[in-house]
């Protein structure tokens, strides 16, 4: 209870202070080189906190800037900052990756505050723009930031591979949400499931690959979908020349995609996004006309029954793990667990992708992820079978 208040007191004092120093800012950036990632700055306030930064090369104290507050797990902060360097660029974000918060540090929250407070004294922010992301760990450290904050301090998070951090599904959030997910990541349900029970401004782009961060190229996709929703809400001047780019840049998509599942989801997508900002009468048209395909809605049924399995698998292994602890359940349990894991395990190095291969990654590496168990024989199989270990 003592980080959530301090937290809350943290962003509300930030935003303030950032619109008082605005003046100040010029002189202070002006010591650190613009158009180029800085991988070390020492938070004045705290010299034992570091972040990475990069502001753009035409940033300029004269007018305010949003601002990305990243998170990584291992307290990379060069990591984020790198993924996000070229959309900062192209449209005009400050970006500092924390060197101190990291899983399983209780202290993040003084990352945070050193961070955020130090950025703030140097640039001037936009207070309505303020956005966080994170990668894993991070990305629940971003999350939990954001669910804390005074309502309407925070613009957006993008959260990669891993969601809230008490795992509670929400309906509505006081922010936009941008998730992403690897097709083999062990939080991938995690993720699907966060997008399906949000009702709020919310987008989930799937990629191939694992627990990971986002590319750069998915990167500008993000900034690209927050830019959008900024001009949507009023946080942001409208920019016609700006959105213009960028519904053009998505309605090819759609306009030259075939008739599948991914062009159904963009034209539901870009229907949606841009309600109120462009004629959009086009793609609801297609979205509705392909959402009646019967293959398109057999290849969403068989995503969601492919959610059901993973599922039931986790919890099927979850209830095996249980019986280790009945003496007269444990030698069965035993060989269900081991012959679950080999099977899993061959199936996780087929040569070819497919849904089967897919599956048993993710499903490895969240069993592996979250294995806590000190049962000798169980530990044994472990190791045999999960091969690197992952974090959350």
């Amino acid at each position: 209870m003592k980080s959530k208040i301090n937290l809350r007191v943290l962003l509300a004092a930030s935003c303030s202070a950032w619109f008082v120093l605005a003046s100040l800012v010029a002189l202070t950036a002006a010591d650190l080189p613009a158009g180029q990632i800085v991988d070390h700055v020492t938070c004045a306030t705290d010299p034992s906190q570091s972040y990475a930064l990069f502001a753009p090369a035409n940033y300029t104290g004269s007018r305010s800037w949003p601002v990305i507050f990243a998170f990584d797990p291992g307290g990379r902060g060069r990591n984020p900052v790198e993924r996000y360097q070229a959309a900062a660029e192209q449209y005009g974000f400050i970006v500092a990756g924390s060197n101190n918060s990291r899983n399983g540090s209780p202290e993040f929250v003084h990352a945070v505050e050193a961070m955020t407070i130090d950025v703030g004294n140097r640039f001037h922010l936009d207070p309505k723009r303020i956005y966080l992301a994170g990668m894993s760990g991070g990305s629940r450290v971003a999350l939990f930031i954001a669910l804390q904050a005074p309502a309407g301090s925070i613009a957006g998070v993008i959260a990669s591979s891993a969601g809230y951090p008490d795992s509670r599904p929400r309906k509505t959030l006081p922010f936009a949400l941008f998730g992403t997910a690897g097709t083999d990541d062990f939080n991938h349900l995690e993720m699907r499931q966060l997008d399906q029970a949000l009702t709020t401004s919310h987008h989930l782009a799937v990629f191939q690959g694992g627990h990971t961060w986002l590319s750069s190229a998915l990167a500008v996709e993000a900034v690209e979908w927050m830019e959008v929703q900024a001009m949507k809400t009023g946080l942001k001047p409208r920019d016609d020349q700006e959105l213009d780019a960028l519904f053009t840049k998505r309605s090819g998509v759609v306009m030259q995609g075939k008739a599948d599942k991914d062009t159904f989801l963009a034209a539901q997508s870009i229907a949606d996004d841009f309600n109120g900002l462009k004629d959009v009468a086009v793609f609801q048209a297609r979205a509705a006309e392909l959402g009646r395909d019967h293959a398109i809605r057999a290849a969403l049924k068989k995503d969601r029954d492919e959610d059901d399995r993973e599922e039931a698998l986790l919890r099927d292994m979850a209830s095996a793990a249980a019986r280790l602890e009945a003496e007269d359940e444990r030698p069965s349990a035993l060989g269900e667990l081991r012959q679950r894991w080999k099977d899993l395990s061959a199936q996780s190095k087929q040569a070819s992708d497919s849904p089967q291969r897919r599956l048993a990654r993710r499903v490895l590496g969240a069993l592996s992820a979250g294995a806590v168990t000190k049962d000798p024989d169980y530990l044994k199989i472990i190791a045999q079978y999960r091969g690197a270990r992952p974090t959350r």
